[in-house]
């Protein structure tokens, strides 16, 4: 027998994942009518159909609005431009306008949507995790994948979110009470947390995805993630070990001109379009058309930082000019608008990141040849040589030049990898005006530190 507290709490909950279904459908215009019986706040979890729509709508919520979308609001435009990747022309005051200057502040409303986003996704995926835990109407196997897979999102955007602001609230609650005084954490805690959440999505998720197109995050999307943790954290043997069970578990294209087609066998997770006739929001925010460029352009520093005969210069960078001057642009993903048939998704996580994850750590941890082999497999597809590096020194900085070239524009590697080397100020220092060492992490926006007090103090510098 309920009390009647554990009714209100059931009911109050109901309405917030029934809201939370709804919104997505209509979002996401997925072509889903809602039953009947999801009316009824009790019957709302008896259905893996409208959990599984639910879950698709947090995918496309994802490729479409903040932080790893390809549009203009995404990471890898925003800090593509707060770093030394990109140049900023419009006279439109763009959303990346701001990063590319250095002149956020607390009010700055793009900064406010990336919190607010991505903590909405935060929010969505707590909801399915406690609608499908409460829920007697799955079976195990069900259960286990929509656990594994919000388990995962929930941890792959808090750990962006740790990464751009700092010390941040750990959401894992529909609980609105709760969530609006919820305190900053430390940033040890935070990673603690985000660790025991991809623990578990890796020992539920499946270790394939069953659609054979890596739309959906497996095992080893989960540990591709871990991998990357433990490097940020200086866990070598971790990182080594996370990455090599990636890369014995997954396959790798050998061909740098079909890296970034929807088949590449190096792809472990992307978005796919939301229509069977379009590509990537990344296609879009950074071809450049004409000369002189309208919006954006990729930097000369970057766009010079590729050594004579490195194919990924020539396959995917792109290039406009007006007769005497040249501009180059990211040429990554090439099908914008106008293309007949969907051949390029959104690559989240790719292979190649996972063998200079191992060649960091294992150069770390003195193992030269080891290093120097994963290297090389990065180089030898580029149509390099191998690596002329034999220290641990030459190693790292040889690393880091490997990172900018191969994961230039994904999702902010550039700013991470200078954050996490101690290296923003010396890179950034002297092209971007009035750059302190303050700005290695975002503004909290000012109306969260009025409606939550509790996050407070704001990041210094802002």
């Amino acid at each position: 027998m309920k009390t009647s507290n554990q009714l209100l709490k059931r009911s109050f909950k109901n309405i917030f994942l029934l809201s939370l279904l709804l919104l997505l459908f209509s979002c996401e215009n997925l072509e889903v009518e809602t039953p009947d019986h999801l009316l009824t706040g009790e019957l709302l979890f008896q259905d893996p159909n409208a959990v599984e729509a639910a879950m698709v709508g947090i995918y496309a919520s994802l490729r479409t609005k903040v932080l790893l979308t390809g549009d203009h609001q995404g990471l890898s435009n925003l800090l593509g431009n707060y770093t030394d990747e990109m140049d900023y022309y419009s006279p439109f005051g763009l959303p990346e306008e701001q990063f590319y200057k250095n002149t956020l502040a607390g009010n700055d409303p793009f900064v406010a949507e990336l919190w607010n986003g991505a903590y909405n996704q935060i929010y969505a995926a707590n909801a399915i995790l406690e609608g499908v835990t409460d829920s007697p109407y799955f079976s195990t196997e069900e259960q286990r994948v929509f656990k594994g897979e919000a388990l995962f999102i929930r941890g792959l955007v808090h750990f962006y979110m740790l990464n751009l602001f700092g010390d941040i609230p750990y959401i894992t609650t529909t609980n609105y009470l709760e969530n609006k005084s919820a305190p900053r954490q430390a940033t040890e805690e935070v990673y603690a947390l985000i660790i025991a959440d991809l623990l578990q999505a890796q020992a539920l998720l499946p270790e394939t995805d069953s659609s054979g197109e890596h739309v959906r995050p497996t095992a080893s999307t989960a540990t591709a993630l871990l991998a990357r943790i433990q490097l940020y954290n200086e866990n070598w043997e971790e990182a080594e070990l996370y990455a090599s069970q990636v890369i014995d578990s997954n396959g790798w294209e050998p061909n740098v001109e079909n890296v970034f087609l929807k088949t590449s066998a190096s792809t472990l997770w992307q978005f796919s379009p939301d229509d069977s006739n379009k590509n990537t929001l990344e296609a879009q925010t950074f071809i450049v058309l004409a000369a002189p460029p309208f919006t954006l352009a990729m930097s000369n520093t970057l766009a010079m930082a590729f050594e004579p005969a490195d194919l990924r210069k020539e396959h995917w960078v792109g290039e406009v000019t007006d007769g005497t001057n040249i501009w180059y642009f990211p040429y990554k993903y090439k099908l914008g608008f106008g293309a007949s048939s969907s051949e390029e998704y959104s690559i989240v996580f790719r292979m190649a990141e996972q063998y200079l994850i191992r060649a960091e750590a294992r150069a770390r941890m003195g193992d030269i040849a080891g290093a120097q082999a994963d290297i090389n497999k990065i180089r030898i597809r580029a149509g390099l040589g191998n690596t002329t590096a034999t220290s641990e020194s030459e190693l790292l900085t040889a690393i880091l030049q490997e990172r900018r070239v191969e994961l230039f524009t994904e999702h902010g590697h550039r700013f991470f990898d200078l954050k996490r080397t101690n290296q923003l100020d010396e890179a950034l220092g002297p092209i971007k005006p009035g750059w302190n060492t303050t700005d290695r992490l975002l503004p909290i926006p000012e109306k969260e530190l009025l409606v939550n007090p509790n996050l407070q103090p704001q990041n210094p510098g802002y």
